[in-house]
């Protein structure tokens, strides 16, 4: 059998690839702004991109070339050595993001930033500082360093990462579970002070929950974390790798409640859907912890992902990207209530280019919907349960953002009949 024809759709399907993902019946070829077409020449819609790592869209032409010419001077040198674009980069998104956080400083030279590749990784990184800030400056007690974090999160599936986790299918089989954590509830700033004690060397939250279904805390909730990790000398550290970088109409999505976290973990958008890009970027003196030698990655920060980065802080430096997902959220989130008004959803909500939308479970499950969307040229990705999450190309018209939008009312009336 060809290569061609092992892609063809409905060709049979080899056991060579691990079974850990459950996709949707589509085999995308090319792709190009908000849409992508598959082997049968057939377009689709992306109103996933990428979980926020498409931010930009497909290909976008700023950043193919940033990649293409760094395709032909440079692509790995590993962190043994320096390269031209390391230092340029971490000052570039210390400009664009440490304003933002705890470091300060209107030009971002109070921040620092240690690059990573995956998100997974950036969050490993938050954790290994807030455990070595917490031994060498907090004086915690060797061992006993904790880490609060809240039900609902999804942070990654490294082994560490998983033992917070309350995913039965992120955690099942996976034990013995890493010690150190302490879930609470989502939204509840009490059950965090709580759960605080001598031992607690940061707080690790998602500003909005992604995988939970886009789930908005309550409005206080961060303001009230901040001031509560600030008066028990505690690090707060926001996890933005999916809400982070425009998503929200808002570079990071803390702004929207005027809070500036200690570190942010950045990742998916930064990379611009070329390459995995990722960082931790915050207070200096508390990435000043890690010392040479306790932390490390071949890949991270290396050429290529600094010229596609730096290409990201560009665009997003204008602030058009974030205005748009302001403009077209208001349009986005409209239509979407007018669907829960009409019966067809139970409940949307969200911020930004980015929605959780839940369906009656009568009505079938996310992946239900999302196979009537694919029927309809529309891609879009489950959850939990009856849950679906929208989250458009930043880069998105107004017109295709509309096509999309009518594609998920007529999949809506579909099912209701259906049932």
């Amino acid at each position: 059998m060809t290569t061609q024809e092992l892609r063809s759709p409905g060709a049979p399907r080899t056991d060579s690839l691990a079974h850990n993902y459950h996709p949707l019946p589509v085999t995308v070829a090319t792709a190009e702004g908000a849409w992508v077409t598959d082997v049968a020449g057939r377009r689709y819609l992306d109103l996933l991109a990428g979980y926020s790592a498409l931010n930009f869209g497909h290909r976008h032409p700023a950043l193919v070339d940033a990649a293409t010419r760094q395709l032909g001077r440079v692509t790995l040198t590993s962190r043994a050595f320096d390269h031209d674009l390391l230092h340029p980069f971490a000052d570039a998104l210390a400009g664009l993001v440490g304003p933002l956080t705890a470091a300060g400083g209107p030009d971002g030279r109070g921040a620092m930033v240690l690059p990573m590749n995956t998100g997974a990784e950036a969050v490993e990184t938050a954790i290994k500082t807030a455990r070595k800030w917490g031994y060498d400056v907090r004086g915690v007690a060797p061992g006993k360093a904790t880490i609060v974090v809240a039900s609902g999160n999804f942070h990654g599936r490294t082994t560490t990462i998983v033992s917070f986790s309350d995913d039965p299918d992120a955690r099942r089989g996976f034990d013995p579970y890493t010690p150190g954590f302490r879930v609470v509830p989502y939204g509840d700033v009490d059950a965090v002070a709580a759960a605080i004690d001598d031992t607690t060397v940061a707080v690790l939250m998602e500003p909005v929950q992604g995988e939970s279904g886009v789930v908005v805390p309550p409005d206080g909730f961060w303001p009230a974390l901040r001031r509560l990790t600030a008066e028990r000398d505690v690090l707060l550290v926001a996890d933005e790798i999916q809400s982070g970088l425009g998503r929200t109409g808002t570079t990071l999505a803390c702004e929207l409640w005027d809070v500036r976290p200690d570190l942010v973990t950045l990742g998916k958008a930064l990379g611009g859907g070329i390459l995995p890009v990722s960082a931790v970027v915050g207070r200096r003196d508390v990435l000043e912890v890690l010392t040479p030698g306790t932390h490390g990655s071949t890949f991270g920060g290396n050429p290529l992902a600094c010229a596609v980065g730096l290409a990201v802080v560009d665009l997003l430096a204008s602030g058009e990207p974030q205005a748009r997902a302001r403009l077209l959220g208001e349009r986005f989130h409209d239509r979407l209530a007018g669907l829960v008004g009409r019966g067809l959803l139970e409940r949307a909500r969200g911020v930004g280019l980015w929605a959780g939308l839940d369906l009656a479970p009568d009505r079938g499950t996310g992946r239900d919907l999302c196979e009537a969307l694919l029927a309809r040229g529309v891609l879009a990705k489950d959850t939990h349960g009856s849950t679906i999450r929208l989250a458009p190309p930043l880069t998105v018209s107004a017109d295709d953002l509309d096509v999309g939008l009518s594609a998920l009312e007529d999949a809506l009336t579909w099912l209701a009949g259906a049932r």
